[in-house]
């Protein structure tokens, strides 16, 4: 065992929400904060331009930027990765066999993506028609599967919990139809739409305009029905009817499962947890609800919004501005009001801008309506929010 090392502030993760959190903290040469990242990844990845990398419309290696380049200068990088929280020493231990004591704790780690979860879908990937948008590794599997696709039933899965960016099932679906359509082959397709949610999206501004889309593209859409198993030799996806329990077939000849996803489990099975395995915090100030020296922040989070990198840029000032207000002693005056966006692709070159807050009330930042669909909102999407995401959230600046 290593002998312990102690920093001031630990963030537990290096993606969107820790490397943002630690830019905010150690902004500013007067700046003294120690600030310490634990993350065990080479690399770190915009996540939000994959589904266009699945459809063949930008480069999976844009992406893709070492994590060195991103940890902010004045904070320390721990490159390993965390086994065990000991919230009341103020302690976490790592794989590598360190320990590590702080005096405030923020938790970043993000969600889990369980493969294995899907019998029969770890091993298909990228072979036969199976494809996935959800790992760096998987992306090039659908742009490969939608190009040679010749015709037939492509199905497109929502699983039940929560996932990252809960649009993102249905964009590459939107996308796939033009490409069918470019192709020629569209007119020989049927496109299926499982989702384990009850409808198309949960705000109805944008929903309405979403069944519209659904329409014109003639999707099949089946709500309240999982992806449970998938059957590749036989090219079969085992769908369960949620309401009634009732277990059917789908026969596909390209299939684009969104896997199921939940919390890492490194804290699920901790004291940090709550019920359903999510870091415990309150909804505004994000301050953990029994461990007060302790913020979650983004997908790790029990927050009842939807996970992606628009709420973390929301959230981040709010657990910035509450630690520094607990390291004075002063109330934590910060508020977060689950704001999130989910720019929904409808096709290439348009977008409907869903901005919204935990009351699912819309919380547009353009003066326009933006539950139409847009060219400029596409353009927002595809050149403006990645040079914001790199230069911008990454460099605590917004």
């Amino acid at each position: 065992m290593n002998q312990p090392i102690h920093h001031q502030v630990v963030i537990v993760g290096g993606g969107t929400a820790g490397i943002t959190v630690a830019a905010q903290l150690t902004k500013g040469w007067s700046n003294k904060l120690d600030v310490a990242v634990i993350d065990p990844s080479e690399n770190h990845y915009y996540q939000p331009l994959w589904t266009l990398v699945g459809a063949g419309l930008a480069k999976k290696e844009s992406t893709q930027r070492s994590e060195a380049s991103v940890i902010p200068k004045r904070t320390k990088w721990i490159k390993d990765a965390v086994s065990e929280f000991v919230p009341d020493k103020n302690m976490i231990k790592t794989k590598g066999g360190q320990e590590i004591t702080y005096d405030y704790l923020v938790v970043a780690a993000g969600l889990q993506v369980n493969w294995g979860k899907i019998p029969g879908l770890k091993e298909s990937i990228g072979k036969d028609g199976v494809c996935s948008n959800y790992s760096y590794e998987t992306v090039d599997t659908t742009w490969e599967a939608i190009r040679n696709f010749k015709g037939g039933t492509a199905l497109f899965t929502n699983p039940s919990g929560a996932v990252k960016c809960g649009g993102a099932p249905q964009k590459i679906m939107y996308l796939a139809d033009d490409r069918f359509r470019e192709a020629g082959v569209r007119e020989h397709t049927k496109i299926i739409y499982t989702s384990a949610l009850p409808n198309i999206f949960a705000v109805d501004k944008y929903r309405l305009t979403l069944e519209k889309v659904i329409e014109r593209k003639n999707i099949e859409c089946r709500f309240r029905q999982e992806l449970i198993e998938l059957k590749p030799t036989a090219k079969e996806a085992i769908i369960k009817n949620l309401d009634t329990g009732e277990i059917s077939a789908i026969r596909y000849d390209l299939i684009h499962v969104t896997p199921p996803m939940g919390p890492p489990d490194f804290i699920s099975q901790s004291p940090l947890a709550d019920s359903s395995g999510w870091v415990d915090v309150d909804s505004k100030t994000l301050q953990h609800i029994r461990y007060p020296n302790i913020f979650g922040i983004g997908d790790c989070s029990n927050l009842p919004t939807s996970k992606t990198g628009a709420a973390i840029r929301k959230q981040a000032p709010v657990v910035t501005a509450n630690l520094l207000a607990s390291i004075s002693k002063k109330p934590l005056a910060a508020h977060y009001d689950g704001y999130t966006s989910c720019p929904l692709v409808t096709g290439i070159g348009k977008l409907v801008l869903a901005e919204f807050n935990y009351k699912k009330v819309p919380e547009e930042t353009f003066p326009v309506d933006q539950s139409k669909e847009r060219w400029s909102m596409w353009i927002l999407k595809r050149y403006l929010l990645p040079i914001m995401y790199w230069h911008g959230m990454l460099k605590g600046r917004a």
